[in-house]
């Protein structure tokens, strides 16, 4: 086999921009977390963000690092630090997760007395762990655990990240529509 990369940009790379998107979104949350002192809560707002979370943050980002890169990496021989790294980010996955579902059940019941000081909280709890996680990931993680794979694998990852993400879309419309068909059929 050829050393030589096919991608002259490593698994990492594509990781970490999406982190920046992700933390533009945490910046917006933020902000309304600011807002909400002087205002009512905006259901929009609160369901736009739980919809980034759930499909882009989670899905797609979570996606590639727990279904393509965790996984190669559980068939390495990591450090022990490393895999103490891996297991606290499958664990904020699971709580951004729990978060989230957290998040859109309150903004169906904006109005109701509380809620706002839930919102408050939540949105602070997930700027934090965001913060903290995508830190941890691009200065602790992501760019050594390279050194795990060879060329070829890193290229096949990457490789992998682009098949990933060439249906997500596809996927998402198709379900919403059955969603919506399922909805709408039932109520006849």
């Amino acid at each position: 086999m050829s050393s030589e990369r096919k991608y002259k940009v490593q698994p990492a790379g594509p990781l970490m921009k999406e982190h920046r998107v992700i933390e533009k979104m945490v910046s917006l949350l933020e902000n309304e977390r600011k807002t909400l002192e002087k205002s009512d809560v905006d259901v929009c707002f609160l369901k736009i963000a739980v919809d980034f979370f759930r499909f882009y943050a989670d899905h797609c980002h979570h996606g590639k690092e727990e279904d393509i890169l965790f996984s190669r990496l559980e068939n390495k021989e990591i450090s022990k630090e490393h895999q103490e790294i891996m297991e606290e980010l499958f664990a904020d996955h699971k709580k951004g997760r729990k978060l989230t579902k957290e998040l859109d059940q309150l903004a169906d019941k904006a109005k109701e007395a509380g809620t706002k000081d839930r919102v408050v909280n939540i949105l602070d709890e997930l700027v934090s762990l965001y913060r903290q996680h995508i830190q941890k990931e691009d200065q602790q993680f992501f760019l050594p655990v390279m050194d795990y794979f060879d060329n070829v694998e890193k290229d096949a990852m990457i490789d992998k990240f682009f098949d990933f993400d060439k249906d997500l879309i596809h996927k998402r419309y198709s379900n919403i529509v059955s969603e919506l068909e399922e909805e709408k059929n039932g109520e006849k």
